[in-house]
Formats: C-alpha cells, structure tokens, sequence
C-alpha cells in the first residue's frame, strides 16, 4: 500500500496554494480526531454535524480538519491503513472550510420525514463510489468547494479533480442518491440512521438497553435479522426496532411461515400485533 501517490498529490496541492483538509471518521477514530484536536488551531476544524439538526451525533460525526504541511505526520497512522475506512483527503481554496462544511450540511439528510437518513459522504466507500459513477458535470453539485479530492479506492488511492469549485445549490434530484450501494457500507449506513433514530424516538428505553449491552452489537442483530427477513423497507425496520426495544424475546409468532412473502409476513406480525396491544378489535 504505497504512501507515493498521496504523498505526491499533497505536495501538488501545497504548490498550488492550496489548503489541505483531512475528513476524519470521528465514530470510529476517536483517538485520531482527539490527536488533531489538541493539535489544531481553532479555526482549522469544524464538526460537520455540530449545529445541524443531528447536532446530538455531533460527537460520532465527521469532522474536517485543514493542516499546512503535505508532511504532516499526524497523517502517517492513517496512510498506513487506507482500507480501515477512516475517511479522505481534499484541498480547498483559502478561506473555504466554512464553505465547505455548510456545503455537506445541505447535503446531510437524505428523504423525507419521517424515514430521513444520514448520508455519509465521509465514508471513503461512498465517495469512491460516487465519483466512479457520476458524469463529470454533477461533480461540482457534488464536491462544492473542493478543488480535489484524494481517497482509498478498494485497492488503490486514486485523485479526481472538480471541474468547476464553489459554492453550488443541492438539486431538486441528487444524482449521487440515485447509486446502488454495496451491502457493507449500506449496513453501515442503515446502523447509523437507526442508531439516530432511536435516540431521538425511544432515548429512555434506548438508554435502559445500553445499560444491559452494547447497543451496537445489538442494532447489527436486528438489522440482520431485517435484512433476513426482508424487512429493509424504513417502516418495516422501525417496527421491528421499536417493538424489539421493549420486549426481551420477539414471540414465537414473528417467525416467518414456511412459503410466506416477507410482504404477508410482515402484514401478519403487523397485524397481531396491533390487535393485542389494543390498537383494533381482535
């Protein structure tokens, strides 16, 4: 995994004059972005969920740090493992981080109430698959201020240059909604909506059931167990969150039928449950 190709392109930035940015995966870089943040002047970071209406996540989520030096060596740890996911790199024009920020925080929620979802345009993954896929006129809608970008491509960094930086208005239709997700970083995307979901729906019991276990681990179990049954669709899987919550074993009867859709599973379980929690006549 050759540091050469960044290492060059960081240099081709700075010759540039421009400004160099780190996006940081805060959820899962703790310690990294705690490094850059005693390390940073204040005006050379910003959370990107901070003052947004997902500003309670702000702590697990992503944060853009710009630095001066294409040697900085709080970037070698990361360099080191570019398929750990942590994030990318970007060169900006003076001046342009708040800009920039602003830019990803109107692009932040994806679909409409009640069923909205966080994009994470931090996610190497994501980018790498977007900037594969989108024609070169959607990038500046896409990119914004960023002159460049640098980033993890499955196997190898690749660059891609913004033909037209700056400020741009959000399309009526993003294309970069419209891509098919691969299924690691779509499971990754569906625990982080579900993990904001439940904090801002069913915090009191959410809370209770992180003093038993690992909330995490026990949201990828629901989530599997969604996806096993066909049961992706976002008011299906709130179901079986919510209901999941508050009882410590689903009954037997949430097990599907031997020849059954997951569309008559879910009208079924759906149905009984309604009926016995009082909701309609049995």
């Amino acid at each position: 995994m050759s540091q050469s190709f960044v290492l060059h392109w960081l240099i081709e930035q700075h010759r540039a004059d421009r400004l160099l940015c780190l996006v940081l995966d805060s959820q899962n870089e703790r310690d990294m972005r705690q490094r850059w943040l005693k390390s940073s002047r204040y005006e050379q970071y910003a959370s990107v969920y901070g003052e947004t209406v997902v500003a309670e996540l702000a702590d697990t989520g992503p944060f853009l740090f710009t630095f001066d030096q294409p040697d900085d060596r709080r970037l070698d740890a990361l360099l080191d493992r570019p398929d750990s996911h942590w994030g990318w790199l970007a060169s900006l024009g003076k001046g342009e981080l708040k800009p920039w920020v602003r830019h990803w925080q109107e692009r932040l929620l994806v679909g409409a109430r009640p069923h909205q979802a966080l994009y994470r345009f931090h996610d190497s993954r994501v980018l790498a698959r977007a900037l594969e896929h989108l024609p070169v006129e959607a990038l500046p809608a896409y990119l914004g201020p960023a002159i460049s970008v640098c980033y993890w491509q499955g196997s190898q960094w690749q660059s891609t240059d913004n033909p037209a930086p700056g400020t741009c208005p959000l399309p009526d239709s993003p294309p970069w909604l419209h891509l098919p997700m691969p299924e690691e970083p779509a499971m990754e995307i569906r625990l982080a909506n579900a993990h904001r979901f439940l904090l801002a729906e069913h915090v009191q019991a959410y809370a209770g059931l992180a003093c038993a276990q690992d909330p995490h681990i026990w949201l990828r179990e629901r989530l599997a167990q969604a996806q096993a049954w066909g049961w992706l669709a976002p008011e299906r899987l709130e179901f079986l969150l919510i209901q999941s919550l508050h009882t410590q074993a689903l009954a037997p009867h949430w097990q599907p039928r031997p020849d059954e859709t997951p569309d008559e599973h879910f009208d079924r379980v759906y149905q009984l449950s309604r009926s016995w929690s009082g909701e309609m006549p049995s």
